[in-house]
């Protein structure tokens, strides 16, 4: 959410980005609600002057024994509440009008975000390690998955519907290790860890910036003001909702969580494999910070080394992009996204993603902190998926795979597979 002073005094940026980021808003109609809510709130308060400025003469005239203008100002006051309560229904619209108008306004963007439609538009801005080159027929990791009795789609499928899926044997090993190996990660950096709630209300999805654009894409407790969460940047955010904190330090808290998402519209779009599913595992990192642009984008490059600290650990070429305007999400100032070398794409694959938010979630879960002045002020909040699981598993099968079948375990990996170095045929 941003400040409705900055929104008028930029209206132009502000329609632009919208249009840019594809979200249908109009600002000019917002900044019309706004009149309108201001201009009933002034009568409002002026016939609630009046009612009030009423009794006091009524008792006057009561005691002057004067019951005549004291059954005329009665009825005067009968008509101002009926006025009143018609004025207050009426703004009581508006403001809600108004807020739900405000649901809508995206974040500004960073000047050195690049313009564009898609994730085709987003720009390379460096490349880690070369992709393997096989002298062999590779296998995709389904194939392997088969071959080693790691993954089974079909009764993944039979269980639980499309994109659903069981991990065994070895695959689970892979799955819990690389979780493990980015949580210690992040702990040896100084986050602070968090065992979440899974499922979180309705204003925890708001306050993150996820609602109401990306409602679809989440599941809904039936009977309940309660979903199913994407990602546990959402609870992690929630732990400091409506607080005023200390970032002298800069406060990182971390999470290993499963997640959810409905995955509507993707229809047909990765359906092959471990890519795109209903049920994953993921490894978040939250930093909130004071509102400095130059202090978040710090913090913004640290939480991507971090991601790529790990993808080095597992030994995968990646590469790093700077993501475009139209494939940024309505709360993002700044994205950044890792891709992953996975050779049964013969692409990368978007495996990581890192975002500054500036203080748009602040604002909406009024997360605070005090200047050096004493005043108070939005904090900024930054977040980066440190690995999500079982989509690593694409390039991590197939990068290692050798000619025989087998898979050669990274050695950072191989303290949490009970030191085995190879999965065997």
């Amino acid at each position: 959410m941003l400040d409705i002073k900055w929104i008028r005094q930029n209206r132009d940026e502000v329609q632009a980005t919208a249009n840019q980021k594809g979200i249908a808003i109009s600002v000019d109609r917002l900044l019309e609600q706004d009149d309108k809510r201001k201009l009933l709130l002034q009568e409002v308060e002026l016939l609630r002057r009046k009612r009030n400025e009423m009794a006091p003469r009524i008792n006057a005239f009561l005691q002057q024994q004067d019951a005549a203008n004291a059954d005329r100002m009665r009825l005067e006051a009968k008509e101002l509440n009926r006025r009143l309560s018609d004025l207050e229904g009426k703004h009581r619209e508006a403001e809600h009008e108004f807020n739900q108008l405000m649901l809508y306004v995206p974040n500004r963007v960073s000047p050195d975000t690049p313009q564009g439609l898609s994730d085709q538009d987003n720009v390379e801005i460096k490349r880690v390690g070369e992709p393997a080159v096989f002298r062999f027929e590779k296998r995709d990791h389904v194939a392997l998955g088969e071959l080693h009795r790691m993954i089974d789609i079909p009764r993944g499928v039979k269980t639980a519907g499309s994109r659903h899926y069981y991990l065994t044997g070895p695959g689970v090993l892979l799955h819990r290790a690389v979780q493990q190996l980015a949580f210690d990660l992040l702990m040896d950096k100084g986050f602070t860890p968090l065992e979440v709630p899974l499922m979180v209300r309705t204003d925890a999805l708001l306050h993150a910036g996820h609602f109401p654009l990306s409602q679809d894409q989440t599941y809904k407790i039936e009977d309940e003001d309660g979903w199913l969460v994407g990602t546990s940047e959402v609870p992690l955010l929630a732990y400091f909702n409506g607080e005023i904190v200390d970032v002298t330090e800069p406060i990182r808290v971390a999470a290993s969580s499963l997640c959810f998402r409905s995955e509507v519209g993707s229809a047909g779009k990765d359906v092959q494999g471990l890519y795109r599913v209903h049920q994953f595992a993921k490894v978040e990192q939250v930093v909130i910070c004071e509102d400095s642009l130059e202090q978040s984008e710090q913090l913004l490059q640290e939480i991507t080394a971090n991601a790529e600290e790990l993808l080095q650990l597992l030994e995968l070429p990646y590469r790093v992009m700077a993501v475009c305007t139209g494939d940024m999400s309505q709360k993002t100032y700044k994205q950044m996204d890792i891709e992953t070398w996975m050779p049964s794409r013969e692409a990368y694959g978007e495996t990581h993603s890192s975002s500054n938010i500036t203080d748009f979630q602040a604002r909406r879960s009024n997360i605070r902190f005090r200047d050096a002045d004493g005043k108070l002020r939005f904090c900024y909040t930054l977040n980066n998926t440190a690995v999500a699981s079982p989509r690593i598993l694409i390039p991590l099968l197939e990068n290692h795979q050798e000619e025989d079948g087998s898979i050669r375990i990274p050695q950072a990996l191989r303290k949490y597979m009970n030191g085995i170095e190879r999965i065997q045929v």
